[in-house]
């Protein structure tokens, strides 16, 4: 069995790479950082021409076709640039909704837009009151107003670029749900596609640790809708799209890890300290070796999940639950260890060690944490 990429995909890493490294230098991060929406519209239409928004776009609607292990190559570059912008929440979450769950009509107005860059979306899944990824902690409501459609009324939280979205992928309970649910269903959710400007609809920007990837609170108040604006199958698709953002969110964790890693290793090879480099050190040594055998084995972790979502459906839901866990925490403990190699200098604003740090703090709480998806695993293994 190959558990490498294919030619194919190591040609899409290696193209992301130089075209993050040209046009996303870490100072165009800090300077999308200072705006006001946290978005580069220039960098992201980029992101479109070069098909990366599109990846997961059917080629008749404008995409490229490919699968999420492709997605995942992309994100781990993004990762590896804390590149601003939710790639994650849009061309993944979002296109996913609307391709597995989404009708003919809502696909055409959509996808499209996606895939180019010309409009952005996001998934507004956890609520205030518990904020978590699966059917027990959707409250919010959609009635039915007659035939003509539903009235919508929620609160959702922790919605990536909410203040900037074209579109809001919104999990609602439609029914009241009988007995517990299986684990990744959603019996009784449904997910309603809203266009920003929809009266009753507000978006307040919540402080977030990571400022190169913007959140905020959707608030909805009996929001009217057509019925068209119902995904016909979001109930069966939304726990694959959550594992999806799961798996596109490891991987983004991964390439944070490596690119932490290769930095802090390559400035305790210049820094001096008693007359020697401070690579030289066995202590110092010791860190960077633990941090590489830290990253490796959540590679495999990674690439197995995103690989069973295309090929393997059936076991998507475990394999995204263990590289989630296993990613992030890698994340935040290298992110972590690569300061400690910088010395009192990776504390500073100056230094790009805080820009992965917070990143990879945000997304270990992002589609659930450790704990939650450690649950999973065991709830999913039959313990």
């Amino acid at each position: 069995m190959d558990f490498g990429l294919s030619e194919e995909q190591e040609q899409l890493r290696d193209q992301a790479r130089e075209l993050l490294t040209r046009e996303c230098p870490t100072a165009r991060v800090r300077k999308a950082m200072e705006s006001a929406s946290g978005v580069d519209t220039d960098l992201w239409r980029a992101f479109g021409e070069a098909g990366w928004l599109g990846v997961l776009v059917p080629e008749d609607l404008g995409g490229a076709g490919l699968g999420l292990l492709d997605a995942a190559v992309i994100a781990g570059e993004i990762g590896r640039a804390v590149a601003p912008g939710p790639f994650v929440a849009s061309a993944v979450g979002a296109t996913l909704a609307l391709r597995e769950g989404g009708a003919k009509a809502q696909r055409s107005a959509w996808l499209p837009r996606l895939a180019s860059g010309e409009a952005v979306a996001s998934l507004a899944v956890a609520e205030p009151e518990e904020p978590r990824f699966d059917a027990a902690g959707i409250a919010g409501r959609a009635k039915t107003a007659g035939a003509r459609g539903f009235r919508l009324t929620g609160d959702k939280v922790f919605v990536d670029a909410a203040g900037s979205a074209d579109l809001w992928i919104v999990a609602l309970r439609t029914a009241s749900a009988r007995g517990a649910a299986a684990p990744g269903a959603f019996p009784g959710v449904g997910l309603f596609a809203l266009p920003r400007g929809a009266k009753g609809a507000a978006v307040e920007d919540l402080v977030s640790l990571d400022e190169t990837r913007r959140t905020g609170e959707l608030r909805l108040r009996d929001v009217a809708v057509p019925k068209e604006a119902l995904l016909p199958r979001g109930e069966k698709v939304l726990g694959r799209v959550l594992d999806a953002c799961a798996i596109a969110t490891a991987a983004e964790s991964l390439g944070g890890a490596e690119r932490a890693l290769e930095l802090a290793t390559e400035y305790v090879k210049v820094r001096e300290q008693f007359g020697r480099p401070v690579g030289s050190f066995q202590a110092v040594q010791h860190l960077a070796a633990e941090s590489a055998a830290r990253i490796e084995p959540a590679r495999a972790l990674l690439w197995y999940a995103a690989w069973a979502w295309d090929a393997r459906p059936k076991e998507a839901p475990l394999a995204a639950a263990m590289a989630k866990a296993a990613c992030c925490d890698v994340y935040r403990a290298v992110s972590r260890t690569a300061i400690e190699m910088f010395g009192g200098i990776g504390f500073t604003w100056e230094n790009d060690m805080h820009l992965y740090f917070k990143r990879a703090l945000v997304n270990a709480a992002s589609y659930g944490d450790s704990t939650w998806q450690r649950e999973r695993v065991a709830s999913l293994s039959g313990f």
